[in-house]
């Protein structure tokens, strides 16, 4: 009889572990990871297996521990939101203390594996814990520029699998960088449109006009533009070691456009639907072009 309760108290943790680390997001990110991790290895810094293990490790522990910190601090808006109002620590499955403890936990084991691969790998984890959890957290209530701050953070993982495979901050990983950072405006103003009537019953601005206007679809096309050309950056040679041939170059110029024409309709239109499929041609589009630059960097 005691093996049901039991038994239903793990899966709850276990449960209650993914939703607060947010692991849908946390491997989405992790993939981002391995993609950079992938693109920097060499014949000068050759390919190592434990080092992979321990950057995918330590980078779901650093945006889990960002995860679980931001939903202690939120704990009270999370409850506002229908979106968030189920989430362990607003619906009390779990103590504020617990969270910080698993969140503390995450952050002192995501740090440690990423110092191994090296220090420059750790610096950039902490960063983005810092940042997501003690800037970008609190200014969500405060401005939109919010958005902007988080974009910091949230383009760290694919430029960190280059650092943890080179031991290097150079133009390549910076590169890396600015994609994914550019990247972020259209897919959290895409998130910020769809769910803009929940955000606005905690207080959060995510749309840069405060409103679902054409001024915020206008800076989410301007923001696709300026993607496509950091995305084809390094067809250009002056990124290093980074660099895509003529056909990956085509496919990254048509993923872009591909992104363009979504966001153009999410300003033709400005519905809730257009902008939640902006939102998922996004998720898409980041997936796909690391695809196709780790594709190309292995026929060449």
């Amino acid at each position: 009889m005691n093996s049901i309760p039991n038994t239903f108290s793990v899966k709850s943790l276990f449960s209650d572990f993914k939703e607060i680390t947010k692991a849908g997001l946390a491997i989405s990110v992790l993939f981002s990871s391995i993609a950079g991790y992938l693109l920097g290895f060499s014949e000068e810094h050759p390919f190592q297996w434990s080092v992979l293990a321990m950057l995918m490790v330590g980078g779901y522990c650093m945006v889990g521990a960002s995860n679980a910190f931001n939903q202690v601090i939120e704990k009270d808006l999370d409850l506002l939101m229908d979106r968030t109002r189920n989430r362990p620590v607003p619906s009390g499955r779990m103590s504020p203390n617990a969270a910080l403890i698993v969140a503390s936990l995450l952050t002192v084991i995501g740090i440690t594996l990423l110092y191994l691969i090296n220090p420059k790998t750790a610096m950039f984890g902490a960063i983005s814990i810092f940042l997501y959890t003690s800037v970008y957290t609190p200014l969500k209530t405060i401005t939109s520029l919010s958005v902007f701050v988080g974009a910091i953070p949230g383009a760290i993982p694919f430029m960190l699998g280059w650092v943890a495979a080179t031991g290097n901050f150079g133009i390549e990983a910076g590169t890396l960088f600015l994609i994914q950072f550019f990247w972020q405006f259209p897919h959290f103003w895409a998130i910020g449109w769809f769910l803009y009537e929940d955000y606005e019953k905690a207080g959060f601005f995510m749309l840069p006009t405060g409103k679902k206007d054409k001024g915020t679809a206008l800076q989410v096309i301007l923001y696709s533009v300026w993607l496509l050309i950091a995305s084809l950056l390094p067809s250009l040679g002056y990124t290093g070691q980074l660099h895509i041939g003529l056909y990956a170059s085509i496919l990254v110029f048509i993923l872009g456009l591909w992104m363009l024409y979504y966001a153009v309709q999410l300003y033709k239109i400005r519905t809730a639907k257009a902008a939640r499929t902006l939102m998922l041609v996004s998720v898409s589009y980041i997936s796909l072009l690391q695809i196709v630059y780790i594709v190309d960097k292995f026929l060449r």
